[in-house]
């Protein structure tokens, strides 16, 4: 059969590249599309829809930073590689500029027209300067004068003062000011100050005013005796990509660091303005951040939506989603108000978490502190890629070198957009003593994994986590992930040879149970694939993206074959669906709502023999990055009882006609035909809350 399959991708290989594979760019816009449909509409309470305008930009702006910014980079060495789908860098330029637009032009309609005048008929005003009376503007001067005026810095721009720097997504005022004695006119730029709120409160408390428009009402104080002919915001995005000549490098950590100043620098990408901006300042910023015409955006609502986010902190829980309570397993309950052993726990049996419907403080955390204050525990490795700024469990692991444990943390620098926290906390780490090491040359280290060794009466015993997100508790209240805690011996010993690989020199040797990437992860997907294939069985898997060619061609050789297969893909998904010859047994859909959706699971119903069914969850996507260039860890789930809660979860996942969305053959995504009102989220909440045994009371329930 292996043979066949080969021969089956090798014919989807001859076939044209544009109906193999959908455009990863695309793609992703397609996914940020989903994101601002979540802000349409009227069955989400406000503030959240508020919310979702503040994720739609900036998720854009960090599409920009990195991967507008990386074909940018392309165009200008030259290079003509080609993507999957065959399309150059200067094409998918020009396809993202209109889908972008597009975009835009939805953007606008949702804020303007329909959340705005939503948002007044609740008593929440976003006010322009011009619709003040009298008394309003006398408090804003007062505002001005007091606040705001001493941070502001007017920099001009003539022959003894050079064009300012205007650093990365800073909202700025381009202004023109007039000698009125010489006549002569300048060009000026001022910051508005990132440190101020974005919105100006007024008094009732009730309306705010763009903070850009009550320093442009103030202009005047900045250019005395000028005239102010027009000013008009604007907001530059920059290259943020972070590129380290790593073989180079005698010290990575300061070699981050440095590529960390040079990013303020970085190549300007994009210059968004508002609509009627005055030629002549258009003029001067095109020319002096050297850009191009196809980089300006110009837009009627206020610039830079992801302010937005400050109404989320407004007291009206009546325009937001009612709180959300994680719960405590009963397996990691105490009673009586008594601290649980985790360990004790966790030797009774495999341990499946799924926050943020699980608290992650309760289990992750509990885990990491009890391991941190347990004079038995002789050591404690952990990766860390994102963690918040106030971790509890960076604090933990700085209390057990304290304690004269062996700690090791491996911290991974170059995690895009988090570099400058990480490295804070190398710092704090190394300073207590704990081993701190930043991953492999070449590889970002992406696994989210921590061990703990512990000397028990019977021996030295290896506890495990392996999970699907970062190890951290702020994000883990919105974010979906799953993780295993377990003391499998062989699961604990590949976990040391995986950190001994990560921490020393030597190559990878074969695991006993975990997938790793870069080595066997791929091969034994692939594996996997062909097995069902076989049988002509059935694959599932959830993920964020998936993108590899040569797991596509798998799935569509799989197809062919007669699988049925399912992907539940939350961002972006490179393979066409539904084409009949190719991957008419392949359906796609995505799920957008309250929880971003991170976790990754893989089922094969026939993958270790018919009847056997694999589960696996861990770090990785299908992506090429994942499978190739990052250290991940996939970890299979055994326990028949833990593998029915992971097929639970793709179960309703799959039934979901409220948040999901499908993909099309064409590339296009469509709303799933609400019949039935199954809210994944909601559904998975209630399921938790089920599950509690006596030892802990259920949460009130929620009126849906």
């Amino acid at each position: 059969m292996a043979a066949d399959l080969e021969t089956m991708i090798e014919a989807t290989h001859a076939s044209d590249e544009s109906v193999r594979y959908l455009n990863r760019e695309l793609s992703w816009l397609d996914f940020n599309a989903r994101v601002l449909s979540a802000a349409d509409g009227s069955d989400a309470p406000l503030l959240e829809r508020a919310k979702f305008l503040a994720i739609y930009s900036q998720n854009l702006d960090e599409f920009f930073q990195v991967r507008v910014a990386g074909l940018k980079d392309q165009v200008a060495a030259g290079l003509g590689a080609v993507s999957s789908d065959g399309l150059r860098p200067d094409e998918q330029l020009a396809l993202i500029r209109n889908r972008v637009l597009e975009l835009q032009r939805h953007e606008e309609r949702i804020f303007l027209d329909d959340v705005v005048p939503a948002l007044r008929k609740v008593g929440i005003t976003l006010s322009d300067w011009d619709t003040l009376d009298d008394d309003d503007k006398t408090y804003l001067v007062d505002v001005f004068e007091n606040l705001v005026f001493p941070v502001l810095t007017p920099l001009a721009v003539d022959p003894g003062h050079p064009f300012p720097y205007i650093s990365n997504l800073s909202l700025n005022l381009g202004v023109l000011v007039r000698d009125p004695i010489t006549g002569e006119e300048r060009f000026a730029r001022v910051k508005v100050p990132d440190l101020l709120p974005r919105f100006v409160v007024l008094p009732d408390g009730e309306r705010y005013v763009p903070l850009e428009q009550v320093i442009a009402n103030h202009l005047g104080a900045l250019f005395p005796g000028m005239d102010v002919v027009s000013h008009h915001p604007f907001r530059v995005t920059r290259n943020a990509d972070l590129t380290l000549e790593e073989e180079e490098a005698d010290d990575l950590l300061a070699a981050v660091e440095i590529e960390l100043r040079r990013r303020r620098f970085g190549r300007a990408v994009r210059l968004e303005v508002i609509t009627g901006i005055a030629p002549e300042i258009l003029s001067v910023l095109v020319r002096e951040l050297d850009v191009d015409v196809e980089d300006v955006y110009e837009t009627t609502a206020p610039l830079d939506l992801g302010g937005l986010w400050s109404l989320s902190a407004l007291p009206r829980p009546d325009l937001k989603d009612e709180a959300f309570r994680s719960i405590t397993q009963s397996r990691l309950s105490g009673i009586d108000d008594d601290p649980v052993d985790v360990f004790a726990r966790i030797r009774e049996g495999d341990i499946l978490l799924h926050h943020p419907y699980d608290s992650f403080r309760t289990s992750v955390t509990a885990f990491i502190r009890q391991a941190a204050a347990d004079p038995n525990v002789l050591a404690i490795k952990q990766t860390l890629y994102r963690t918040s700024a106030d971790s509890p469990i960076v604090a933990a692991l700085i209390d057990a070198a304290t304690e004269g444990k062996q700690v090791v943390a491996l911290v991974e620098l170059k995690a895009r957009f988090d570099e400058k926290a990480n490295v804070t906390w190398a710092r704090a780490l190394e300073e207590a003593g704990v081993h701190v090491v930043y991953g492999l040359l070449g590889l970002k280290t992406h696994t989210k994994t921590a061990l703990v060794v512990r000397q028990e009466p019977d021996g030295v015993r290896r506890y495990c986590h392996i999970g699907t997100g970062n190890y951290n508790e702020r994000t883990a209240r919105t974010y979906e992930d799953l993780g295993l805690l377990t003391c499998d011996p062989r699961i604990g010993a590949d976990l040391s040879q995986l950190f001994n690989y990560l921490t020393g020199y030597g190559r990878q040797e074969r695991f006993r149970k975990l997938l790793v990437a870069p080595g066997a992860l791929r091969a034994r997907l692939i594996d996997l694939i062909v097995r069902e294939a076989s049988a002509s069985g059935r694959i599932t898997m959830k993920m964020n993206s998936l993108v590899d060619a040569e797991m596509i061609d798998a799935l569509y050789a799989a197809s062919q074959a007669g699988v049925q297969i399912d992907l539940i893909i939350r961002g972006i998904c490179c393979l066409r669906p539904g084409v009949p010859g190719l991957s008419e047994n392949i359906r796609v859909r995505s799920i957008v709502g309250r929880f971003l959706e991170h976790s990754r699971i893989f089922h094969f119903a026939n993958g270790d023999g018919p009847g056997r069914p694999v589960y696996l969850i861990g770090s990785a996507d299908l992506m090429p990055r994942n499978l190739d260039r990052r250290v991940e860890a996939l970890v299979p789930v055994d326990d028949p009882a833990l593998q029915a809660r992971l097929q639970q979860v793709l179960d309703v996942n799959l039934a979901d006609d409220e948040l999901a969305w499908v993909l099309q053959p064409d590339g296009a995504w469509h709303k799933v035909p609400h019949t039935t009102g199954l809210n994944t989220h909601v559904t998975l909440e209630r399921l938790a809350a089920d599950r509690l045994g006596p030892r802990q009371p259920r949460p009130p329930r929620r009126a849906w």
